[in-house]
């Protein structure tokens, strides 16, 4: 091999390198991405606490706490809050139900993406424990009942933006896991519909 192939072969496998390590940069954005939401309360996304006790003493201020639960169109699961709200104590944990079920008549395996409104809330809403902290399998039909808790920091009375805010949503989306097949129509309509056997709320 003459000296100019062999620059021409670097330059190539160079290139290649490259190219391999900005595909694997764009594969590792998504977690990191979510990670560092998770760490910062960045874009509404509540804080995921590492152990339960970090929270400061509980103050005398009430928070409402709504919920809502959608799927993506691709998604043939319905899934919907157990209630609509909570009337939550800054600084004491709580616990949420959400429920879905699997309309399609094949293993659904799901992940949920989740947020809060308004934006500033997020750093100051902290979970415990989650459902969407790992994937969800449903087999066709099945139904499951899913578990939140979490707990309202009361570091956020020392944010003078919250001084007038009492009223916090926590929203979660469920999607297809990457590597699902491709979407299948559901046998009912799906999205934010609600089945007909939906328990009483709050």
């Amino acid at each position: 091999m003459t000296r100019q192939a062999r620059r021409n072969l670097n330059v190539v496998m160079g290139l290649v390198a490259v190219i391999a390590f900005m595909v694997g940069l764009t594969f590792a954005a998504v977690p990191l991405y979510r990670i560092f939401c998770e760490r910062t309360g960045f874009e509404g996304t509540p804080i995921r606490a590492d152990v339960a006790g970090q929270r400061g003493k509980a103050i005398d201020r009430m928070v409402t706490v709504s919920f809502t639960g959608d799927v993506n169109q691709s998604m043939p699961w319905a899934f919907y809050p157990k209630q609509n709200k909570i009337e939550a104590k800054v600084g004491e944990t709580y616990l949420a139900f959400f429920e879905a079920k699997n309309l399609s008549d094949k293993p659904i395996t799901g992940t949920a993406t989740f947020n809060v409104s308004p934006e500033l809330w997020g750093p100051y809403f902290v979970k415990i424990e989650c459902f969407c902290f790992t994937e969800q399998t449903l087999q066709p039909g099945e139904s499951i009942e899913m578990p939140v808790t979490f707990y309202l920091d009361p570091a956020l009375a020392d944010d003078k933006l919250l001084n007038r805010m009492s009223d916090v949503t926590l929203s979660y989306t469920f999607f297809k896991a990457a590597d699902q097949p491709s979407a299948q129509d559901a046998p009912a309509k799906v999205g934010s519909a609600e089945p007909a056997s939906k328990p009483a709320v709050n």
